[in-house]
């Protein structure tokens, strides 16, 4: 995240269009849920959107819908770790794009193209795929930033079990 972290803030063109949402309280909130391994739920909708947002400049797809859809794509604002009888979501992989869609339209204003993205990021799990260029991007970053969230984690772990760092 540092690598991503300071590309992003020195991107005036990234932040004149996610400003809005970086700044509000909300998604601020999302510091205090754990994604994958140690990262927080909030780092991880940053890493997933300027990676989402870098490809779709690079390519002269709508970045702009990648950016913001990026950022909302999990703002589902609860611990998905927490057993589902006690939290009361069940088969989050599956039903978290609806909710963080939701409070995307309650806490900010997204485009329907914004909206989609958020909807759609999980495919194949949600069947149906995303309609876009940016929603792919989205929705492929999503599982590459997962992946090395879950790798770090395992290498932390392996460390501190074994002494040693490995492949991981």
């Amino acid at each position: 995240m540092n690598r991503t972290k300071q590309m992003y803030e020195e991107d005036r063109e990234y932040l004149d269009c996610v400003e809005d949402i970086l700044e509000h309280p909300v998604f601020r909130s999302m510091d205090q849920y754990i994604q994958h391994g140690e990262t927080t739920c909030k780092d991880h909708c940053i890493q997933v959107s300027y990676r989402a947002y870098q490809t779709c400049r690079k390519h002269g797809w709508d970045w702009r819908a990648a950016a913001r859809g990026g950022l909302l794509h999990d703002l589902f604002l609860y611990d998905w770790h927490v057993p589902a009888k006690v939290r009361g979501h069940y088969l989050h992989g599956f039903t978290h794009p609806r909710t963080a869609a939701e409070n995307a339209e309650k806490y900010f204003s997204v485009s329907e193209k914004e909206k989609q993205v958020i909807l759609r990021h999980m495919w194949p799990l949600t069947l149906v795929p995303p309609a876009t260029m940016a929603g792919m991007a989205v929705m492929w970053e999503d599982k590459v930033c997962g992946l090395l969230e879950v790798r770090a984690h395992i290498g932390r772990k392996w460390t501190d079990l074994f002494g040693r760092r490995t492949v991981f």
